[in-house]
């Protein structure tokens, strides 16, 4: 648990760049360096997270957590990646720093340019181990067009099921091994083993608080239980993560008096100039929130927001591991991880490189930031203080 720790906490303070530049980072931390699970697992578990609702990248850390070290390892996962900017966006809501005015800073604009490279080697390497065919190229390449072409959270979700029955239809049921990894045989790496029991138990909650905090809220009509109900229908409802749950929040916060707007657009700044998940914008809500202590309003925040996708991943990962041990869940998978290498590329341009490229410097040192981690072998969390220091001095 205290590895799993160390490692989330380190994560958690140099993650820049959303949602699928922390992919990158993960797949650079536990597949390339640490040999925690091979690709085809990290691609897996890619797969299912952005199949379930919820952000997707804390939902892969808290699955790599589970594997590694149980519960406590989920927990530790789930608390190194999150709790530094939901401290840094607790401080800012206190006025205790200016990040919001940093938002255009030249500091983050080096950071952003960091994570075209992060994202980059992570299509790349996975590319090169999932995509060993020309069936698998083309699932890749369908999913990359349709992500591009029609930009929505549902896409993803639609372009992985789609693969999956391509997976189905093109390999079959005779190619299990070669279906499930593409290149060879599978690495053991050490893995907890959950109960299906506790599993199903966590899916019966996931969809009890889903009905029962709405009634629950209307009764006791207090701050506190509004903000939990809220922010857990937010968490357990929105696909894709990141800037697509702010309407959710927008919504239950602004509206109903918690927050102002000009405070809400603040916290949005700050939001995008912290590392880790950007659903921790809920804790810097929380903590503004008019009518309840802001450290009790923080708290109840962060954990509603996040607890329907730690109930999912709960739920879902004792059957899933079973799951994917079958034949023609092999080869569905096999279409599946094809089409989320499809869809981090398409994610590689839009969001990541529109937002990060934004002129010759910025290029520079992305292609900087590339060599150092693709051919120099640099550590990730050097390489983006690194770009942070020269984007800060050069732009």
């Amino acid at each position: 648990m205290l590895e799993v720790l160390t490692i989330f906490t380190r994560l958690g303070l140099t993650s820049f760049g959303g949602p699928t530049a922390h992919l990158g980072y993960f797949r650079d931390e536990f597949v390339e360096k640490r040999k925690w699970m091979t690709d085809e697992e990290y691609a897996d578990l890619v797969a299912l997270c952005q199949f379930m609702p919820g952000p997707a990248s804390s939902q892969v850390g808290m699955a790599i957590g589970l594997k590694r070290a149980g519960y406590a390892g989920m927990l530790a996962a789930w608390v190194g990646f999150t709790m530094p900017s939901v401290i840094a966006l607790v401080l800012f809501a206190l006025g205790v720093g200016q990040l919001g005015s940093l938002a255009d800073a030249g500091w983050l604009a080096g950071l952003k340019a960091a994570a075209v490279a992060v994202v980059a080697q992570a299509v790349l390497g996975m590319s090169k181990s999932i995509v060993t065919d020309g069936k698998r190229a083309a699932i890749a390449l369908a999913a990359f067009i349709l992500v591009l072409v029609v930009p929505s959270p549902f896409t993803q979700v639609g372009v992985i099921v789609l693969g999956m029955v391509a997976g189905v239809v093109l390999f079959g049921l005779g190619e299990k091994q070669q279906a499930a990894g593409g290149a060879g045989t599978r690495v053991r790496t050490q893995s907890r083993t959950q109960s299906r029991t506790v599993g199903a138990v966590a899916l019966a909650a996931f969809a009890g608080l889903l009905v029962a905090l709405p009634a629950l809220a209307g009764m006791m009509r207090s701050t506190g239980m509004d903000i939990f109900d809220s922010f857990y229908r937010a968490g357990a409802l929105v696909f894709g993560g990141g800037h697509v749950v702010l309407p959710l929040l927008e919504q239950a916060t602004v509206p109903t008096g918690l927050v102002d707007h000009d405070t809400f657009l603040a916290g949005y700044g700050a939001a995008q100039a912290v590392p880790g998940p950007l659903f921790t914008f809920a804790s810097y809500l929380g903590a503004s929130a008019s009518g309840i202590n802001w450290l009790w309003g923080a708290i109840l925040a962060t954990v509603a927001i996040f607890l329907p996708a730690a109930l999912l991943v709960i739920g879902v990962m004792p059957f899933w591991d079973q799951l994917r041990q079958h034949r023609l869940a092999s080869a569905a998978l096999a279409g599946a991880n094809a089409a989320v290498v499809g869809i981090l590329a398409a994610a590689l341009y839009n969001p990541v490189f529109t937002a990060g490229i934004t002129g010759p410097i910025t290029m520079a040192i992305a292609a900087a930031a590339f060599v150092a981690l693709h051919m120099w072998k640099l550590p990730p969390w050097v390489v983006v203080v690194a770009a942070a220091v020269v984007g800060g001095v050069v732009v």
